[in-house]
């Protein structure tokens, strides 16, 4: 591996790490490098790209705690339905194809953009506390949202923004810091999953995880001071949901 490789895998991790504090969609940029820069074939690339995003995810939800920024105890609820979820969802992924899942992800995207730019001010708001929802509501909601996470994992984080952002009411800033709990928690199991099928190379999945920490943590630490933070975040998402539909849409 030449040090160019080396440079462009932990600039393009360090960028990938903050897209994915603020919005996500930050794989559009490793897998990539995972593949194009350091030559893996994919379904190693989507293993080892696994552990850049517990690692920054797991960076960057201690930092928010530490700023005061990540609630567990008024989430917990949401927070273990969508791990639940996601379990699920990985197994579910070595028994069947999730081809026909990622074709409707396509789409699914085009709707989210649209939402997010219908009414930025339904993302902004500041000072609405979080809805209590029922858990009738709330338990088939979160488990469907893990469940995509660990099933597919691409776009999950922009989806939980919408739900929690749009429909339990939290702060972007808050949904941040929850998406990244969850995405940190059920990542492990995933790890797992994909080591003991020979699908990760801990090397150069390594290489990248090195920027995303930095780039998770130093993105958590500014933004976690910014009086616009929910500005930023919901700019930076909608640059992210962007980039995804231009990736799935004409380089796939």
């Amino acid at each position: 591996m030449s040090t160019y490789q080396i440079i462009i895998a932990i600039l393009g991790g360090l960028f990938a790490g903050g897209i994915n504090t603020l919005a996500g969609s930050g794989s559009v940029i490793t897998l990539s490098v995972l593949t194009e820069v350091l030559g893996l074939p994919p379904n190693v690339a989507n293993g080892s790209n696994r552990l850049g995003v517990a690692a920054q995810s797991i960076t960057s939800s201690i930092t928010f705690y530490k700023k005061g920024l990540l609630k567990i105890g008024s989430a917990k609820n949401l927070i273990t339905f969508t791990i639940i979820g996601a379990l699920i969802g990985i197994y579910t992924a070595t028994q069947i194809s999730n081809e026909g899942f990622r074709h409707v992800f396509k789409f699914l995207l085009i709707l989210l953009l649209f939402i997010i730019l219908l009414k930025p001010s339904k993302w902004l708001h500041q000072d609405v506390q979080p809805a209590n929802l029922p858990l009738y509501f709330s338990i088939p909601l979160y488990l469907a949202l893990g469940f995509y996470g660990g099933f597919i994992q691409m776009g999950m984080g922009v989806f939980f923004l919408a739900v929690s952002v749009l429909v339990a009411k939290y702060q972007m800033i808050q949904a941040n810091a929850l998406k990244l709990l969850v995405t940190a928690v059920y990542s492990i199991p995933a790890i797992l999953y994909f080591h003991f099928q020979g699908m990760i190379d801990w090397k150069l999945g390594g290489i990248v995880a090195l920027g995303q920490i930095l780039g998770g943590w130093l993105t958590a630490k500014f933004i976690a001071g910014s009086p616009k933070a929910n500005l930023i975040a919901h700019r930076v998402l909608v640059i992210a949901v962007l980039a995804a539909i231009i990736k799935v849409f004409v380089f796939n």
